[in-house]
């Protein structure tokens, strides 16, 4: 099955033409014409999820869980040219977008079986007490409600993951909300196919065109529109901190505040202690080099800094320098992320306190591996060396003592992922770090590298800011659709007007 992108937005279930247009940036192949996006769009986008709300909502659970399914079975219909235009346009590798439209078929599968179920209603019941002294108790039953219209923003790393039919759209979907998709310009094409899939199961399943709408990529002002758009009652969002900080101050300087579900990155510290060192270095290294440089870094669950005693810093260092040089160069995802690499590697070089240890040249789209070692002392308070570089760039912090590297925990903001290499003989300093390391991250892990989020009903992708928005949500797993639901009590009401779902 072949693909030519036709450039169009989608709106209440019409293609439609931007008098406007932009080129999109293949790594490789033809460039292809798409409609810039408009204030106007958005508009008519926000208006039709609003009117679709009151039908949508009402839906079934059983009639939500077919259409996600219907909507993974349109998307595997065009699985070969869904990875020939996404490997066109980002450079990943085939078996990477091929693994990845699994995972988004999966996750839309896994939701579906999840709502079927019904535990995430959360739903509650406390009986009339007519007799209780000195007051009686009214009988109140509890059920969690879809919120409303949610806007999407498309993600420039996991074009099918998380961007137009990834976790976030397949959450508010799944909890009875339509979605408006604003799509990422790294790769708009991947984005109209997945969008045509959507609209193919919304036909099938005789819903209103409003629930899901895709409007291309635009200025600011779009991505502004559609946060502050008064039909719109939250936002899902994964990029940059700069970007997603943006937004979500919009959302809470609105007239009617809304949640904003960002992801925005992490550095995603492993601490290395030294008997796990001592005994299986080696194997560490491999795993390291390898979780670190996967898809040209480009992961927000990439392991950019390992704590390690200053004892044993040397030896990594001489390891990990050798495992890297092996690695070579890979593309990245756009050339504004391949140069902003580079500025975040300058910025790390930069410091006096800092010694390179492996720095290689890059050529426009194209990253290579960089490798820098600091002491524990010279790291603690220094900012720059906290923020994340997007790209395969370790950073080898040397702790002077286990008092340190508990300081240094401490000293990190809020992560994704936090990982200890452990063997039992470092189980007391374990211990001493745990309690610090699951305050600062929303996923910690043993003797593993982070690279790799399974969509489960248990994971946990969020944590403290700058991770992300929302310390108390994920966006991943099945937790993920109470992000776009709210609690409604019902007091006293006869079982005839209660919801289907509670009576």
């Amino acid at each position: 099955m072949s693909f030519t992108p036709h450039g169009r937005h989608l709106i209440v279930g019409e293609w439609v033409a931007s008098p406007q247009t932009f080129l999109s940036e293949p790594a490789h192949g033809p460039a292809h014409a798409f409609g810039v996006g408009t204030v106007d769009l958005v508009n008519r986008a926000a208006e039709a999820a609003e009117e679709a709300f009151w039908s949508y909502s009402a839906t079934t659970r059983e009639e939500r869980a077919v259409f996600l399914e219907t909507i993974a079975d349109a998307i595997e219909a065009r699985a070969e040219a869904i990875t020939e235009i996404g490997t066109q346009e980002t450079g990943l590798p085939v078996a990477r977008l091929q693994g990845e439209r699994g995972r988004t078929t999966g996750q839309l599968r896994l939701f579906a079986s999840h709502i079927r179920a019904g535990a995430y209603l959360d739903r509650r019941s406390d009986a009339a007490l007519p007799d209780r002294a000195p007051l009686p108790r009214p009988e109140i039953r509890l059920m969690q409600q879809p919120i409303g219209p949610v806007a999407v923003f498309g993600a420039s790393n996991f074009p099918l993951a998380f961007s137009t039919a990834g976790g976030d759209t397949a959450s508010a979907l799944a909890a009875g909300c339509p979605v408006v998709v604003k799509g990422h310009s790294a790769h708009p094409g991947t984005g109209e196919i997945i969008a045509e899939a959507v609209a193919e199961a919304i036909g099938k399943c005789k819903l209103h065109p409003g629930v899901f709408s895709l409007v291309q990529g635009g200025r600011r002002d779009v991505g502004a529109a559609l946060v502050t758009h008064p039909l719109i009652k939250a936002v899902g969002f994964t990029g940059s901190l700069a970007g997603g900080r943006a937004l979500f101050d919009l959302c809470a300087s609105r007239p009617e505040p809304i949640p904003f579900f960002g992801e925005l990155g992490s550095v995603n510290p492993m601490f290395l202690l030294p008997n796990a060192v001592a005994a299986r270095m080696d194997k560490i290294v491999v795993g390291w080099a390898g979780s670190l440089t996967q898809g040209a870094g480009q992961f927000c669950t990439n392991p950019g800094i390992a704590v390690v005693r200053a004892d044993q810093a040397e030896a990594l260092g001489a390891a990990m320098v050798t495992a890297l040089q092996a690695v070579g160069s890979q593309t990245m995802l756009t050339e504004g992320i391949a140069a902003a690499y580079v500025q975040g590697r300058d910025r790390i070089a930069a410091s006096p306190a800092v010694r390179d240890l492996l720095t290689q040249m890059c050529d426009r789209r194209q990253a290579t591996p960089q490798l820098f070692m600091v002491k524990g002392s010279d790291w603690i308070g220094n900012h720059p060396l906290q923020e994340e570089v997007f790209g395969p760039l370790g950073l080898i912090i040397a702790a002077e003592s286990e008092d340190q590297m508990l300081e240094i925990a401490r000293a990190f903001e809020g992560q994704l992922t936090a990982t200890l290499h452990v063997d039992d003989a470092d189980t007391a300093l374990a211990r001493r770090l745990l309690p610090i390391l699951q305050r600062k991250a929303g996923r910690v892990l043993a003797n593993g590298f982070p690279t790799g989020v399974e969509v489960c009903d248990a994971m946990v992708h969020g944590g403290p800011y700058p991770a992300s928005t929302n310390f108390g949500a994920t966006s991943v797993g099945t937790m993920a659709i109470r992000r776009f639901l709210r609690p409604v009590s019902y007091q006293n009401l006869p079982e005839a007007l209660l919801p289907g779902d509670l009576r």
